[in-house]
């Protein structure tokens, strides 16, 4: 008896092309050729110019020598070239890696060498470190530089200036070197707090994927003005240049992210949507009052980056910014769990509301499998709220692995899981929640403590701007938690008062027994450096 899969219906050019998330900027040129899609300061570009500059870049980048596969690499800040950068790169068949611009010459010097950068692009502002890091490395890539307008300037260090690299190219060209979706797409290097970096390889295919899931769980649309204080070099800025595209949305380019700037721009762009990590929700709480009273109403935020405190989210929402809180790493494109949700939630108290959009929830529709295992057994963990487990991710937007590096990438995918190092329970409802990474929990007398539970007490305090808790050494008790804390401008507390506080709203074996004021060491994308606080710690208390 024959069956459907006896016959003949092969795969040809008119059933089947390869997904890759550089065709939304066709679709939308096509749509609104002259709808503005850029804007940065008084430079305004509209889709068909938008799509002209990135059809110059690619042919002028082959013109130049770059082929299938060869690494393209850019630092910059959030600026129209680096959008750019994500469809001109990848028309070429090259592979863009996007650069922390926070990262020492050393650093960049390691990955320049190990991405085998051909071309880098560098915004003249970073020249300083870029000089040094050229020096440092062996590779020799044709340089670009990109003397932004709106920037403060710097040394040209290049062969030539972005627009005169644009000016060789041709505004009619396509490309054609993108044969498969499994193709790699973009390089992004995680932070590595010890040792080196590694290089997280994305694919067409998984950028794609995770463009589009954003979509459904945080709607954008042609209407959409989003201005960009998430870094673009993190984790390509979550895909949202290929997301706020896909819908032929407007994005509003921001270099600093500085509270004065941000909320001009939302006030002058009209803007309705921004991605960033909880410090950036954190910072704008906080700003002057004259400041916060001309904010616009109804603007929606997507914050990642750390698990923010529920009395963050409870403040931001209270000045009329609706939070959508998401989570995830670069191994998986960025965000691709969120904390969706329920009408049925709309009459809890605002505690309860803020508690519930804390957790990190459930997996985006274009992302396969996300659960919470145990990771001895790899069985899942009781759905209690308590039981804790890693999180494990397997789907189309995980990484291809880790670039030269085997055996991080076999064990990173062990048991045929993605395992994230994150600790988290899961709740009766499904929904995840994040206690710590499985390197920041703190282990007090057999009891396992969540930094992370304990800094979101400490958050509700009226006279704290930020917290983080890492362990401590102690003898009797083998740690303790120890909490460094910033306060609000003007305020003060002791060491005792914020023992008391804890006391009174947490089990007494979680409360901290140190307290240190000072700043918070971060990373560019706003992740508390708990390296660097247990490093003080031992400067401080173990000399």
């Amino acid at each position: 008896m024959s069956n459907i899969y006896s016959q003949s219906l092969d795969k040809v050019a008119a059933n089947s092309q390869p997904l890759t998330p550089i065709n939304f900027l066709n679709r939308s040129a096509d749509v609104y050729p002259d709808k503005i899609a850029i804007i940065h300061g008084k430079q305004k570009f509209t889709y068909q110019e938008y799509r002209k500059n990135v059809r110059r870049l690619a042919s002028s980048l082959i013109k130049n020598g770059v082929n299938l596969g060869q690494t393209v690499s850019i630092m910059a800040a959030n600026i129209p070239a680096f959008l750019d950068a994500h469809y001109g790169v990848p028309l070429t068949g090259a592979v863009l890696n996007a650069i922390n611009i926070r990262l020492d010459a050393e650093n960049i010097a390691f990955i320049l060498d190990h991405a085998e950068c051909d071309v880098l692009f560098t915004d003249t502002a970073f020249s300083g470190v870029i000089k040094q890091a050229l020096a440092l490395s062996k590779r020799k890539p044709l340089v670009i530089d990109i003397d932004d307008p709106e920037g403060p300037g710097g040394e040209r260090l290049g062969t030539m200036e972005y627009q005169e690299l644009l000016a060789q190219g041709d505004e009619n060209f396509t490309g054609s070197l993108i044969h498969d979706e499994w193709q790699a797409l973009a390089l992004n290097y995680t932070s590595g707090t010890t040792g080196n970096p590694k290089g997280v390889v994305y694919s067409h295919r998984g950028a794609y994927l995770n463009s589009l899931g954003h979509n459904f769980v945080w709607p954008t649309d042609s209407k959409t003005n989003y201005l960009w204080t998430l870094p673009m070099f993190h984790c390509n800025g979550w895909c949202f240049p290929w997301t706020i595209v896909a819908v032929g949305g407007t994005q509003i380019c921001l270099r600093q992210v500085e509270v004065g700037a941000i909320v001009n721009a939302m006030i002058e762009h009209k803007v309705s949507h921004f991605c960033g990590a909880p410090i950036v929700l954190n910072m704008i709480l906080n700003a002057d009052e004259s400041l916060l009273a001309q904010l616009p109403k109804n603007i929606k935020a997507m914050t990642a980056g750390a698990p923010p405190p529920a009395a963050v989210i409870k403040g931001i929402e209270s000045l009329g910014i609706e939070i959508t809180q998401s989570y995830g790493l670069t191994e998986v494109y960025g965000p691709c769990v969120v904390s969706e949700w329920k009408d049925e939630w709309n009459e809890r108290s605002d505690d309860e509301r803020a508690a519930l959009k804390a957790r990190q929830g459930v997996r985006y529709i274009t992302q396969e499998d996300v659960d919470v295992l145990n990771p001895d057994t790899m069985e899942p963990v009781r759905p209690d709220g308590i039981t804790m487990g890693e999180i494990m991710f397997r789907g189309n937007s995980t990484m291809k692995g880790y670039l030269k590096n085997e055996k991080a990438t076999e064990e990173a995918f062990a048991h045929g899981w993605f395992h994230s190092g994150d600790l988290a329970v899961k709740h009766p409802d499904g929904y995840i929640e994040i206690r710590d990474r499985s390197k920041d929990i703190i282990i007090s007398g057999g009891e396992n403590i969540s930094s992370v539970e304990v800094e979101g007490v400490l958050y509700t305090h009226p006279a704290i701007l930020e917290a983080a808790v890492v362990a401590k050494k102690d003898e009797k008790w083998g740690e303790t938690p120890c909490a460094f804390i910033a306060l609000k401008r003007g305020q003060t507390l002791t060491e005792q008062e914020v023992i008391q506080y804890c006391r009174e709203h947490m089990a007494g074996f979680k409360v901290p027994k140190t307290i240190v004021f000072s700043e918070l060491p971060k990373t560019s994308t706003g992740k508390v450096q708990k390296f660097v606080l247990r490093q003080k710690i031992k400067e401080l208390f173990e000399a």
